[in-house]
């Protein structure tokens, strides 16, 4: 269902589908309504929804619950610019939406199956509900089954305890427990009527072991998704983006904020050479040559061999994929020769101290240096910062506002403001974090009837703590995002960083652009040229005066205190980075 990214198709249907035919003789056909929907509203306006959450669960919300539709069109409005809500109606929109799920559902004759299933990630819900209904309504006796992050935990049992269009949920990993749900169908064909409807049952809740193995998992099928996408937009040269899914959970998996593993036990990866031919086998499948890692954080080792492989095939491949920080440098030239064009880094803060709270793992020097090496590469750093985080001194602040200097030069980072992620280590342990108790997110309540907020209100959190006092701390660092922002959009040559570095042999001119004025030029010669260089990745101080014999450490901490006065080092600590980036052009 809506809200997926319309040019990609369903990792999850893929998967499913694939799996579900080789382990049992069964014909599974997938849909994608979605498709449907961007093409009634438009390319352009479904883009804009299905990059905003609340909006498109907005959407849904009259259709399920009609009396809701004031509550959703406000909402709506409240999540949306003022020029996307100029383009974008919301009640001819609901209207549009509801045709366009009649006319679907309408030429498929649902009656033919033994189960049908819905796969819901984070804006698929309403989209499933409403739909769910729809199909009981015409296909009565034909079991549903709910799968997908958000059905996991307390929110699958508060699902079934609501909507009885809900037989099953399966709760964590999908492929073996609709396997059971599918044999057991089989064994048993009788099919629950709504007057037997087992979702008051706790086996409606199935959860298995999981597949120990991924390497022998089959590769997915996208077919349906490419036969459906040549129909509806067959006057319209869409390339889709595949996804490629090389690990299930995250090695790291310690954020205090994350809950995105709720689904996964254990981390598990493919092998590299299982990786290279499944790529191999999609690009000659579907003729596309653009994908998206589906993983929360790439397997190191084997992506290092994965993109030796790949680097040496004479295939243009392009990725995006979530990272951890990386300051090898080396390892970033071989992923970006690979064909790693944009990443997403877990950068999440400025601010040491804050990071220690989120337990990231990485430090600010980390994060700063994955930046630059990023841009050095011409691999695209998109990022967000948590903001609003809990707990968050005015000190944590002022490091941030600090730091951001420093990261001027680099691609902007987005600010997120900080949600309550169920079941997140923070959601577990809120009262270490200042909070004292957990809300009712008041969008939620504008999205469902008041009967169903005590039991959803695990969907989205709120909570009761410092929250005021946090949205105006951090105001500050709002507005000096703003401008980092628009420094980047405001440049005149954005093919060149805004700090770079020419060498010339014995010495090397910095070239340092800023948001106002003219860009400013430096001049490094001999030690200083060799020491910048040195530091192209974090050193420490010992490092320094280890490789340069006869430096005086008065005259290093000298030098380096100068060049982090300009912002053309940073220091943290005892290690020390240079921030130009290497240019040859």
């Amino acid at each position: 269902m809506p809200w997926s990214i319309f040019n990609r198709p369903s990792i999850q249907l893929g998967c499913l589908k694939a799996f579900l035919e080789k382990e049992m003789r069964c014909q599974v056909d997938t849909f994608h309504p979605y498709l449907n929907i961007a093409e009634a509203v438009g390319i352009d306006a479904y883009r804009r929804i299905s990059s905003n959450s609340w909006a498109g669960e907005a959407l849904f919300s009259p259709l399920l619950f009609p009396p809701q539709q004031d509550k959703a069109r406000e909402l709506f409005s409240s999540v949306l610019s003022k020029k996307e809500q100029s383009h974008l109606h919301f009640d001819n929109l609901v209207d549009l939406i509801e045709k366009t799920c009649s006319d679907w559902i309408n030429v498929i004759e649902l009656n033919q199956y033994d189960l049908i299933g819905f796969s819901i990630c984070f804006n698929q819900l309403l989209p499933s509900l409403y739909m769910a209904k729809q199909v009981k309504m015409i296909a009565e006796e034909v079991p549903i089954v709910f799968g997908g992050s958000s059905c996991t935990g307390r929110i699958g049992r508060s699902l079934l305890h609501h909507f009885p269009e809900i037989d099953y949920i399966v709760d964590g990993e999908g492929e073996k427990s609709l396997l059971s749900i599918c044999r057991s169908l089989k064994e048993s064909p009788q099919k629950p009527g709504r007057q037997e409807n087992p979702a008051k049952s706790h086996e409606s809740i199935i959860r298995t072991d999981e597949i120990v193995d991924i390497n022998e998992l089959p590769y997915p099928d996208y077919r349906p998704y490419f036969n459906e996408i040549a129909q509806i937009f067959s006057k319209v040269p869409i390339i889709p983006t595949l996804p490629l899914e090389f690990s299930r959970g995250c090695w790291w998996n310690k954020c205090s904020f994350c809950n995105l593993n709720l689904q996964w036990k254990k981390y598990r990866m493919k092998n590299a050479g299982r990786m290279v031919q499944e790529t191999a086998h999609l690009v000659q499948q579907y003729k596309c040559i653009n994908f998206t890692f589906t993983d929360n954080t790439l397997p190191l080792k084997e992506t290092d061999d994965y993109f030796k492989i790949i680097s040496r095939q004479q295939i243009d491949l392009n990725y995006f994929a979530e990272i951890r920080a990386i300051h090898q440098p080396e390892r970033l030239k071989l992923y970006r020769r690979g064909g790693l064009s944009t990443v997403q880094v877990g950068i999440e803060s400025l601010s040491n101290s804050l990071l220690q709270k989120m337990a990231k793992g990485t430090t600010v020097i980390d994060n700063i240096a994955t930046m630059k090496l990023c841009a050095e590469n011409g691999i695209l750093v998109e990022g967000n910062l948590i903001t609003e985080f809990p707990t968050t001194t005015n000190e944590e602040i002022e490091e941030t506002l600090t730091n951001l200097e420093f990261v001027l030069p680099y691609h902007p980072l987005t600010p997120a403001a900080f949600f309550l992620g169920h079941e997140s280590p923070i959601h577990k342990n809120y009262g270490k974090f200042g909070i004292n108790a957990i809300l009712v997110h008041y969008k939620t309540k504008k999205l469902f009837p008041q009967r169903y907020h005590k039991s959803l209100k695990h969907l989205v959190n709120s909570y009761r703590g410092d929250r005021t006092l946090q949205h105006r701390r951090w105001k500050p660092v709002y507005q000096k995002i703003a401008q980092w922002q628009s420094f980047h959009k405001m440049r005149k040559n954005k093919e060149k960083p805004a700090l770079q570095y020419r060498d010339g042999g014995t010495f090397l001119i910095i070239r340092q652009e800023y948001p106002t004025g003219l860009p400013l030029q430096h001049r490094l010669k001999g030690l200083s040229r060799r020491i910048y260089i040195f530091c192209h990745t974090p050193k420490t101080m010992n490092d320094i005066l280890i490789n340069f014999k006869g430096l005086k450490e008065e005259s290093l901490v000298t030098f380096i205190t100068e060049l982090c006065r300009k912002r053309l080092m940073f220091q943290e600590n005892d290690r020390v980075l240079s921030l130009a980036v290497h240019h040859t052009t």
